[in-house]
């Protein structure tokens, strides 16, 4: 383990689920990292939707199944900023903590590689931080070679060479809000502490929009 390493891992996390705990531990033995560092949004500059449940709603939950992992932190930093959320003001944010020995990462999973080259400033994140992008169920292995001529062969490598292959765990949270709301049974895609959490809360019992508390 090199406590040197720090893995960022942004997301709505809306809810966390086994698929993000799963692959946030591989990624963390594949990397070798010290720590990985989930980071909820409060919504995501791509994709527009503001989460269902409330900011605390997800933390608390992300608290709950990160207290199940070794090495594993939440952080509140773009909950408590203005949206949308940034990945590079992120990573800026951690990296005025941690010193320029500290190698960052930011996780990331494969089903965004064509959204990339619409992130804010992505030739300078992929500058400032190591972009470790992982497989994801039914999507193919990465291949960054078709971005080349536009982030320069230096960089396209450095994307090559961040690949982590996680295991293929096919849970949205999409699909867990939805059998949520349609009363059908949860309990293999979330940590049991998550479960309860949601259930002692009513989060997610219909599509519309959880109030924030």
């Amino acid at each position: 383990m090199n406590n040197k390493k720090i893995i960022l891992f942004g997301g709505t996390f809306d809810p966390v689920h086994l698929g993000h705990t799963i692959v946030a531990n591989a990624a963390l033995e594949y990397i070798d990292a010290g720590r990985i560092i989930f980071i909820p949004a409060k919504c995501s500059p791509l994709k527009g939707a503001m989460p269902r449940a409330s900011d605390i709603d997800r933390l608390n939950m992300l608290s709950l199944a990160a207290s199940g992992m070794k090495n594993a932190d939440v952080s509140d930093y773009e909950i408590n900023k203005p949206a949308p959320s940034y990945t590079l003001d992120t990573v800026r944010y951690f990296r005025s903590i941690y010193d320029n020995e500290y190698i960052l990462y930011w996780l990331v999973g494969a089903d965004s590689i064509d959204d990339l080259i619409y992130w804010r400033n992505i030739k300078e994140l992929i500058d400032e931080c190591n972009i470790a992008m992982m497989y994801r169920a039914e999507y193919e292995k990465p291949d960054f070679t078709r971005y080349q001529s536009i982030w320069g062969a230096e960089r396209v490598e450095n994307l090559q060479r961040n690949i982590v292959p996680t295991p293929l765990v096919d849970i949205s949270s999409t699909k867990v809000r939805k059998n949520i709301a349609a009363g059908c049974d949860i309990s293999q895609m979330l940590d049991s502490a998550v479960l309860n959490y949601i259930r002692e809360h009513g989060i997610y019992k219909s599509e519309s929009k959880n109030p924030g508390r």
